[in-house]
């Protein structure tokens, strides 16, 4: 499995600029929300058809980076 984060991008025209799945307008921090909650992927795939498991491990890695950068850690 090669995850990378490049299927999440930030543009100020969509959702304000804050971090997305690539070609939708949803939000890193939606799906992060729903794995904290308890989702499966499935569950969040169901919610939303058009992103895929590489999808959300793209979100938990860009996550796993901010989290490394906080601590003064770089990836």
């Amino acid at each position: 499995m090669n995850t990378s984060i490049e299927g999440i991008v930030s543009d100020p025209k969509i959702c304000s600029g804050k971090p997305c799945i690539k070609g939708t307008r949803i939000p890193v921090h939606i799906i992060l929300d729903l794995l904290a909650a308890g989702e499966s992927y499935e569950g969040i795939k169901k919610a939303y058809p058009n992103i895929t498991d590489e999808d959300i491990r793209a979100c938990l890695l860009y996550a796993s980076i901010l989290a490394d950068e906080e601590a003064g850690v770089t990836a």
